[in-house]
């Protein structure tokens, strides 16, 4: 792909029935830009066509498109043989990478605002003078179903809607964009967000174990490696203890909490999940009456729900039952992906809250940038619809893990024991109701590391929501902490 230096024609519009053994091929389109830094660098826009090998009653029958993966690449003209690049995703699953892409870490981002001063409609971008560009290479990559990602005619999208079928996808993505640039010597960086944190990890561990690639690093935004961390079911109290210091700090942002310091607020319930509330979970009805009502009361102090909405849930809410609770009485639900945000409810009385207000409240901006920016700025061109979080690729196949939480320490374990040279940097939001970030500190204290390990890992704490960059001064500190990372630097805790 680096060595295109025009436009290229893309593929016309493919009707069904018609020349079922037409070729697929690549469509990229190439430009070249300057940033106001002086940075040139170019951009490769366009599908990547995935091709498997076949064989059919043991005889080989060639290398077959399942897939048109797309990708955006952003390349640094003239650069030093030792630059790093970075691959990057969201997760979902379901989500496109323009989260991350015009959110954080490219060379323009969507004009957004953020809660309580959004940009109204029509939207628009900006520079990002701080974008990891200035210090890496990037590519960003769409699996299956999202972004103009699709499977090649005849093949089932289902197929890719799994768990081990996306990470030996985007893994070979990877491989093969590494081979064709000819950077199997440069560092090499994963990034994901939300579930993307997962397949980061996952696609770590299948490009050491197929290819015998070993990346630098893994930058975890928003981390979930262990499912059972954060579903709600019957029979597992872990989550709603886990949940708790998120509750605080949500609670806290909403002025629920006084003139408290937001620190003071989020080691109180810490310390309370941890011990007290982990124990008088496990008790259930063992609890004596004065056992439960200071159990209770306490639950209050912390969270600033109602007392009897605390006792009608025997202690017990999912995420969506304290959302639509909280603010209740002022008429309003908070946000799951960023509890900052707020909205007032179709049905006032309802016991949960299902509708996001944060997503609502982004994926407006975030639509028509990426829209705009890929055929005006990128130059690359495709009639079909651009899918930023899309529900086609549920159900989710977790089939690997029948009978077993869905949970990739195990893997990163393995990694850091194997890569003794590899890092992790952690992001977290105070106020992110879908990946809370004692849930992944959980995750963390349960795996079989010793001191090296631990200590090639950098945690950093923002108040702000899923998808931090929101807020301004949380992304530019993400930022100065990412390219410090890939550059080789130890970044510090914050």
């Amino acid at each position: 792909m680096a060595d295109e230096t025009q436009d290229t024609p893309k593929d016309a519009p493919r009707d069904a029935g018609k020349d079922e053994a037409k070729e697929v091929s690549d469509d990229f389109t190439v430009r070249e830009h300057t940033a106001p830094s002086g940075l040139r660098y170019t951009t490769t826009t366009g599908r990547l066509v995935l091709r498997r090998e076949e064989t059919t009653d043991g005889k080989a029958g060639g290398f077959k498109p399942k897939a048109e993966i797309f990708v955006v690449a952003y390349t640094k003209q003239d650069a030093e043989p030792d630059r790093p690049v970075t691959f990057a995703f969201n997760g979902g699953p379901g989500s496109a990478s323009v989260w991350l892409h015009l959110g954080l870490l490219g060379p323009r981002l969507v004009d957004s605002g953020d809660v309580g001063a959004m940009t109204p409609a029509p939207f628009g971008l900006v520079d990002n003078p701080e974008s990891l560009l200035e210090s890496s290479d990037l590519v960003m990559i769409d699996p299956v179903s999202t972004g103009y990602s699709r499977v090649v005619e005849g093949e089932k999208a289902d197929e890719f809607h799994a768990f081990v079928q996306d990470r030996d996808l985007v893994a070979e993505v990877i491989r093969l964009w590494t081979t064709r640039n000819n950077r199997w010597l440069s560092p090499k960086y994963l990034v994901g967000e939300s579930y993307g944190t997962l397949r980061a990890v996952a696609v770590a561990g299948r490009l050491f174990d197929a290819y015998g690639m070993a990346v630098n690093g893994l930058g975890l935004i928003s981390t979930v490696l262990n499912m059972s961390t954060l579903r709600f079911f019957p029979g597992s109290d872990l989550p709603y203890a886990l949940h708790l210091p998120t509750y605080a700090a949500i609670a806290h942002f909403h002025g629920l909490h006084g003139d408290r310091e937001l620190a003071d607020v989020v080691r109180e319930a810490e310390e309370y999940a941890a011990r007290d509330f982990g124990y008088a979970l496990t008790q259930g009805t063992r609890l004596t009456p004065e056992e439960h009502d200071d159990v209770v009361a306490r639950l209050h102090a912390i969270t600033r729900l109602d007392e009897d909405f605390i006792r009608r849930t025997n202690l017990r809410w999912a995420y969506h039952e304290f959302a639509a609770e909280l603010l209740r009485s002022e008429g309003l639900a908070v946000g799951r992906i960023d509890a900052r945000f707020t909205a007032r409810p179709e049905n006032l009385q309802a016991s949960d809250s299902m509708d996001d207000p944060s997503i609502r409240a982004i994926t407006g901006p975030y639509s028509a940038a990426m829209n705009h920016y890929v055929r005006a700025e990128l130059g690359y061109e495709n009639d079909l619809p651009y899918e930023i979080l899309t529900a086609r690729v549920q159900p989710w196949s977790y089939r690997t893990f029948e009978g077993a939480p869905v949970d990739v320490s195990g893997v990163l374990e393995r990694l850091l024991v194997h890569n003794p040279t590899l890092r992790v940097h952690v992001d977290y939001g105070y106020h992110d109701g879908a990946t809370p970030h004692f849930a992944a500190e959980y995750v963390w204290a349960h795996m079989n590391l010793d001191d090296d390990a631990r200590a090639r890992f950098t945690h950093h704490y923002h108040e702000a929501g899923h998808m931090m960059y929101l807020n301004p001064v949380a992304r530019r500190a993400q930022l100065r902490a990412l390219r410090a990372f890939v550059t080789g630097g130890r970044d510090g805790q914050e």
